[in-house]
């Protein structure tokens, strides 16, 4: 394999890494909701394609069209039930913030238990598309390539929605001032609601993506939501199109560094290259300084 297709690979991994970004961005950016249960969503997306894969023969991509719309749903009632109360009662950004880290952490244990005793702790894994294909010269699994472009779609689509529409840009208004955005009478906590089941819905399409090429087991939710992070505040928080870049740096990042180091070592780099925007720009390498 040459670098250049190193390279390209890494890319296909950092589209799926900017559309789990961009879930979350829209769950962190718009409801200012830290939610640290976002990666088990798409855990349950991976698992509903699995299922319905190899007992009913439902295309995974197919099976993102049931998948998300029950993401959607059950993410609209955590934040109704579960986020609201908290929501209503912090008195301040950072107060809201710290509960609801503690709310969603305490979810994520009981959502991978839920899934553990469901399915138990093997991994998972299913054979679908799994040839290779020539792209531009260069050979991928044809998989990886389909999940990189659905994954462009996605986000392509939600771009679209937030700059091309009057819902958009009252997200945009909501994620740039939410008491602004009220004066002049955006719903903030329906917008919110949302903005949040929206993420969910996302990430779950995510994981029937990520489900096609990747083994996976209930465990698989925290890393993602750890990538989802580090992609979200490298982009800058809020900022779709950095988020998207974001995703491709880390994606080629972690490919080279599997490539060129050990594979055993992607989530170091990961973290590395976190840390140092962190200290260098703080606001994110596209957010503004």
């Amino acid at each position: 394999m040459s670098a250049i297709e190193v390279i390209l690979g890494g890319v296909i991994l950092g589209g799926l890494y900017a559309l789990v970004a961009l879930g979350f961005n829209l769950q962190y950016g718009v409801a200012r909701i830290v939610n640290l249960a976002y990666g088990e969503f798409l855990m349950g997306g991976a698992f509903a394609a699995f299922w319905m894969f190899t007992l009913f023969s439902i295309d995974p991509i197919l099976g993102v069209l049931l998948s998300a719309p029950a993401a959607f749903a059950a993410n609209w009632l955590i934040y109704r039930f579960l986020l609201t109360p908290l929501s209503r009662r912090a008195r301040t950004r950072a107060q809201l913030e710290g509960d609801t880290i503690l709310a969603t952490f305490g979810l994520l244990f009981v959502l991978r238990g839920a899934a553990t005793l469901a399915f138990s702790a093997n991994n998972r894994f299913y054979d679908y598309l799994g040839w290779p294909v020539r792209v531009f010269g260069f050979t991928f699994a044809a998989n990886r390539v389909l999940a990189f472009v659905m994954a462009c779609l996605l986000s392509l689509a939600v771009w679209v929605a937030l700059n091309r529409t009057r819902l958009g840009a009252a997200l945009r208004a909501l994620a740039i001032d939410p008491i602004g955005a009220e004066l002049v009478g955006v719903d903030v906590r329906r917008l919110s609601a949302l903005a949040f089941a929206g993420g969910g819905a996302l990430v779950a399409a995510a994981g029937a993506l990520v489900s096609t090429f990747l083994t996976f087991n209930p465990s698989i939710g925290i890393e993602f939501t750890m990538k989802a992070l580090v992609v979200a505040i490298m982009g800058g928080v809020g900022n779709i199109a950095g988020g998207l870049l974001a995703g491709v740096l880390l994606g080629v990042a972690e490919a080279l560094c599997s490539y060129f180091v050990d594979s055993g070592l992607t989530l170091a780099v990961a973290y590395a290259l976190f840390l140092l925007v962190l200290v260098v720009r703080p606001r994110g390498l596209f957010g503004t300084s």
